[in-house]
């Protein structure tokens, strides 16, 4: 063993690391999947509160509905999508696969399911700006239907990794579990 201010413990060369203990890979695995999840549990979270604020803007009349509109009707359900990041967060700290698997499950029904709504939704409205440049929802001046589908393809990309993330997490714990139980 080395000392901070002394020399090199007697007998050691510095290459006896190789037979040193190593961290198991899917506790390494877990740990960086863990860290994505949440990266995009912060990004869903700034998200859900821009869906929100828009929601609480027009239902309580802060601003004129020229320029926060009316939300869509996605919107509502689409408020529920914090409900799995939640689930998922309380999953991690014990490794808890049923929290995860119904964070997973719940993140499709919340998150996922509106999303595809709200692009059918408001398909004939973006239909329309396209062909004929008349847009009636405005948010800050811009088109509401293109700031919300702007918002969408990010929320979809988030929610997708968090998807894939959460189940390649489920992997590493569900086969560290059958490790353990073989010995």
């Amino acid at each position: 063993m080395t000392s901070r201010a002394g020399p090199r413990a007697a007998g050691t060369d510095g290459s006896d690391f190789k037979h040193r203990e190593k961290v198991a890979s899917h506790y390494q695995m877990s740990a960086s999947l863990k860290s994505e999840i949440k990266k995009l549990t912060v990004v869903h979270v700034l998200i859900w509160a821009l869906v929100a604020a828009q929601v609480v803007v027009a239902h309580l009349k802060l601003l004129s509905h020229d320029v926060v509109a009316m939300p869509y009707q996605w919107e509502y359900p689409y408020l529920l999508s914090l409900l799995p990041s939640l689930i998922g967060a309380l999953a991690m700290p014990k490794n808890n696969i049923s929290y995860l698997v119904i964070s997973m499950i719940s993140a499709g029904l919340f998150s996922v399911a509106p999303l595809i709504f709200g692009a059918m939704e408001m398909f004939p409205v973006a239909q329309q700006l396209y062909r004929h440049g008349k847009a009636y929802r405005f948010i800050f001046g811009f088109s509401a239907v293109s700031v919300m589908y702007l918002l969408m393809i990010v929320a979809v990309q988030v929610h997708a990794w968090q998807i894939y993330y959460s189940k390649k997490l489920l992997d590493a714990w569900f086969n560290s579990t059958q490790e353990k139980k073989k010995k």
